[in-house]
């Protein structure tokens, strides 16, 4: 077992978010040394003998034990370039740089969770399709969700409820050269998504969230809210099997409840810790940090 604490690295883009905050305050809590990175301050230097990883000033950073990614999409190639160099330092990452790649490519990341043998919502992908009424008819017709494959926090995500509708936003889409992703609408979930909150294997908070009144989206960035709930033994199930199945050690994983039983929506690399940490009064940043402390084998005593 170390003695003292740890030296982390938190890479991430903005301070003053409140997930980067909570985290700096329970590594610190812990006796841990926490330092933020900002990604676009960080360069490296390749070299067969002495690769190195440098911040601002030039500060050498290949001291760090942990990183801790905390990654918007915008800065997923460049992160996990970084993130790729800490790991030849033998630098531990909590979430590695192929688990993140691949969560942010949807498609890439749903043919995975299919493998796994996990359902989602009957879905296709197309490059600006000309046979738009055949990917249509291919998820059941209208109502149906398109989606850009780059979107995120519930961005680029719309419902079409009429067959013209949808025809529309295809076609308006194909206009942008954009990857689109149609999928079938739950119409029983009526609004409502679960957020499992997975660190090393364990579902450690579960919230349920519900779309503000006229949308449909239920990310709390679109104005939906949290609260506790609990989940079925299968729903536990699922969410472990479905971030095992992306390889992530911290995963936020979004499920619905339909008349066909739960469905997988989507695996995240980065989940928010404001909506869950406040909706069940638990401390999520902590786990995180003991999740590394078991790794690095630096578990303190309580």
């Amino acid at each position: 077992m170390r003695t003292g604490g740890l030296k982390i690295g938190l890479l991430a883009s903005n301070p003053d978010l409140y997930s980067n905050r909570r985290i700096i305050e329970a590594a610190e809590a812990r006796g841990h040394e926490i330092q933020f990175l900002n990604i676009k301050n960080c360069y490296m230097k390749l070299d067969a003998t002495t690769p190195e990883i440098h911040y601002r000033g030039g500060r050498v950073l290949n001291d760090l034990d942990a990183v801790i990614p905390r990654i918007r999409p915008s800065k997923t190639f460049y992160a996990c370039t970084l993130l790729r160099q800490f790991e030849s330092l033998g630098v531990y990452c909590l979430n590695n740089s192929t688990a993140i790649a691949q969560s942010r490519d949807k498609l890439r990341a749903l043919q995975l969770l299919l493998d796994s043998g996990l359902d989602i919502p009957t879905t296709g992908f197309a490059n600006s399709p000309l046979d738009t009424g055949d990917l249509i008819d291919m998820v059941g017709g209208a109502p149906l969700i398109i989606k850009l494959l780059e979107g995120t926090q519930g961005t680029g995500v719309v419902l079409a409820e009429t067959r013209k509708a949808a025809d529309s936003v295809i076609n308006a889409f194909k206009s942008l050269n954009a990857n689109i992703l149609v999928q079938e609408f739950i119409q029983e979930s009526s609004g409502k998504d679960l957020r499992c909150f997975v660190i090393d294997g364990k579902v450690v908070a579960s919230i349920q969230r519900t779309a503000a009144a006229g949308e449909f989206r239920a990310n709390i960035h679109q104005g939906g809210r949290a609260e506790l709930i609990k989940i079925t033994q299968e729903e536990k199930r699922i969410a472990i099997k479905a971030a095992k199945a992306m390889d992530l050690k911290v995963a936020g994983v979004d499920l619905i409840r339909s008349n066909k039983g739960p469905l997988l929506l989507e695996v995240n690399s980065s989940p928010g810790l404001q909506g869950i940490e406040t909706a069940t009064n638990q401390d999520i940043a902590v786990r995180m940090i003991m999740a590394i402390e078991r790794q690095l084998g630096a578990l303190k005593e309580d």
